[in-house]
C-alpha cells in the first residue's frame, strides 16, 4: 500500500487550512455579529483545520463553530503548528453552547472520529477551552475515544504561555469581565430592542409629550447599556436587582420632573406620572439586565432560573401597573385639556 492510501493521508486530504491573520472580511463579520446582523449566521464549517504545518505530534485545540470563538483562537496560534477541531455548535459561542449541550461530549466524540484523529496524531490529548467544561464529561470522552481532555486558559491570548509551560496559572483560570468586554456586548441587546422602543417613543410623543417618550428610551438604556457598563460598581449580586437599582436612579429625575411640572395644576396627575415612571423604568431595566446574564459567565444556569422565578413576577406586576396607570393618565389628560 502506498503512503497516500494510508488512513492518515486520507484524513489529511479532508483537512482545511486556515491562517492566523484576520482579514477585512473577518473583522466585518465580527462587527455584524456584535450588532446582531444575521445573528445565527456567523459560522464556520465544523471539522478539522490545520494551522501552519502540523505534524503527528502537534497539539489539537477544540472550539465552537461560531466565527468569533474560532477567530479568537486561531489569531493566537501564530507561532504554533497545530490542529483546530471545530465542533458543530450551531453558530453559538463555547460557553453558551456548553450550557445548551451542543458543545458537548457526544459532538466532541463524533468529531474526533470523523477527523480520524487516532491516525493523525501520535498523542492522545485534546485541549479544550475552560469555559466549555460544563458541556463535557472528560472521562466519557477518554473512554470512547482514548483522548484525554485538557482545559486550556480562559482567554485565547494566554495560549502561547500555556503551551510553553503546559499548565494554566491561577490567573489564566480566572474569568475576567472588564469594561471593554462589557461594552462590546451592549450593541446586540440595543439593536434588538431599540427599533421597537423608538416606535413606542414616537407614539408616546404624540399622545403624551416628549418626557414620556424619552422615558421609554431611557428605560432601555438603563438596562441594556448602563447596567452592563457599570456592572461591578452597582450593588447587589443578582443582575435583576442591579437593573432595578439603575432603573430607579434613572426614573427619579423623570418622577421629580413630573412633580415639578407647571403644565398641569392637578396634583393627582403629577403624582400619577411620577408613580408611572417609578414603576415602568425599573421594571424594563431589570428585565433587560436579567437578559444580560446570557452574555456573562457570572451567573450559572441554576442562578438564572432562580432569578427568573424570584424577579419576573415583580417585574410583570410593576410593568403592568405602570402601563395601566400611564394609559389612564393619557386618556384622562385628554379630557382635562
Amino acid at each position: 500500500m502506498s503512503v497516500t492510501d494510508t488512513p492518515a493521508a486520507v484524513a489529511r486530504h479532508e483537512i482545511k487550512t486556515v491562517t492566523t491573520d484576520l482579514s477585512l472580511n473577518d473583522h466585518l463579520d465580527h462587527f455584524l455579529a456584535r450588532f446582531a446582523c444575521n445573528r445565527m449566521g456567523h459560522k464556520v464549517t465544523p471539522g478539522l483545520y490545520a494551522v501552519g504545518l502540523p505534524a503527528d505530534d502537534s497539539p489539537v485545540f477544540v472550539t465552537a463553530n461560531y466565527t468569533l470563538s474560532f477567530d479568537a483562537l486561531r489569531k493566537n496560534l501564530s507561532n504554533l503548528n497545530c490542529y483546530i477541531l471545530v465542533l458543530d455548535t450551531k453558530g453559538v459561542n463555547v460557553w453558551c453552547a456548553a450550557g445548551e449541550g451542543t458543545f458537548g461530549t457526544d459532538e466532541l466524540v463524533r468529531r474526533v472520529e470523523a477527523a480520524s484523529l487516532y491516525d493523525l496524531v501520535n498523542h492522545k490529548k485534546l485541549i479544550l477551552p475552560q469555559l466549555g467544561a460544563p458541556g463535557i464529561v472528560a472521562h466519557e470522552v477518554k473512554k470512547r475515544t482514548g483522548f484525554k481532555v485538557l482545559y486550556g486558559p480562559v482567554r485565547a491570548c494566554d495560549i502561547a504561555e500555556y503551551m510553553k509551560t503546559g499548565t494554566a496559572t491561577e490567573e489564566m483560570r480566572r474569568v475576567r469581565f472588564p469594561f471593554y468586554d462589557r461594552l462590546i456586548l451592549t450593541p446586540v441587546e440595543l439593536v434588538l430592542v431599540l427599533p421597537y422602543v423608538f416606535i413606542v417613543a414616537a407614539v408616546l410623543y404624540f399622545v403624551a409629550g416628549p418626557v414620556p417618550a424619552f422615558s421609554a428610551v431611557a428605560a432601555v438604556l438603563a438596562g441594556a447599556f448602563l447596567t452592563p457598563v457599570l456592572l461591578p460598581l452597582i450593588p447587589f449580586r443578582d443582575f435583576s436587582a442591579k437593573g432595578f437599582f439603575v432603573g430607579v436612579l434613572v426614573a427619579v429625575p423623570f418622577a421629580l420632573l413630573a412633580l415639578l411640572a407647571d403644565c398641569c395644576s392637578h396634583l393627582w396627575v403629577k403624582i400619577g406620572w411620577a408613580t408611572a415612571y417609578l414603576l415602568l423604568i425599573p421594571a424594563v431595566s431589570a428585565f433587560l439586565a436579567l437578559n444580560f446574564t446570557g452574555s456573562t459567565t457570572f451567573t450559572s444556569m441554576s442562578g438564572v432560573k432562580r432569578e427568573i422565578f424570584k424577579y419576573t413576577r415583580v417585574m410583570a406586576y410593576m410593568f403592568g401597573t405602570g402601563l395601566l396607570l400611564m394609559i389612564f393618565l393619557i386618556v384622562s389628560g385628554a379630557f382635562l385639556r
